[in-house]
């Protein structure tokens, strides 16, 4: 199987490439169009802040390259967000994927939520073997409202789609490569899909 990250400057990429070590995969990490287009499975990572990570996908030419491919892709954390129609972060217009829309934490919680919190309300394959109220671990200041493509909740303060899907796009908030035996499930179920 290949099995691309796609590599623009946004993400603590490695990682997610030693969690699919340890899956018997060897990620190639590329921003190269050629080598996403070939791949089978294609892992969209984000860290840092949206109109930066934006701004990068946009000189490369991967704004237009991504919300177009055929084949299961997997956003995490920022990556999901950059998914949706726009996040207020930076007042950045996303990807268009996700019909949502990704707002701040209100201050009446402590921002960013960082650390272990549960998933619920799972809807997807890509939660096969995973109970409810699993722990998940989470690092974000932003979170994408609920929409009918959500498959996946979390309560901080306000209960938000903490994964979502269409078609062939999977989004989840939360770093399944930082979330121990369940996120390291979740990225096995990913590769079965």
């Amino acid at each position: 199987m290949k099995l691309v990250i796609i590599n623009y400057g946004a993400g603590n990429i490695k990682s997610i490439q030693f969690a699919f070590n340890r899956l018997g995969i060897d990620a190639i990490l590329s921003n190269d169009p050629e080598e996403i287009l070939s791949a089978d499975k294609i892992i969209f990572p984000g860290v840092g802040e949206a109109s930066s990570a934006m701004k990068k996908l946009q000189e490369t030419g991967l704004d237009t390259l991504i919300p177009n491919l055929k084949q299961p892709i997997l956003g995490i954390c920022l990556g999901m967000q950059l998914l949706c129609n726009s996040t207020e972060e930076g007042n950045t217009k996303g990807l268009g994927v996700f019909n949502t829309n990704v707002k701040r934490f209100s201050n009446e919680v402590k921002v960013p939520q960082m650390g272990w919190n549960v998933i619920k309300n799972l809807k997807s394959d890509l939660f096969s073997g995973i109970k409810e109220n699993e722990y998940m671990y989470l690092v974000h200041s932003y979170y994408a409202e609920h929409c009918k493509q959500t498959i996946a909740t979390t309560d901080y303060g306000i209960n938000y789609a903490s994964a979502l899907q269409h078609n062939n796009f999977f989004g989840v908030q939360f770093h399944p490569e930082k979330s121990s035996l369940a996120g390291e499930k979740i990225l096995d179920n990913f590769l079965k899909l």
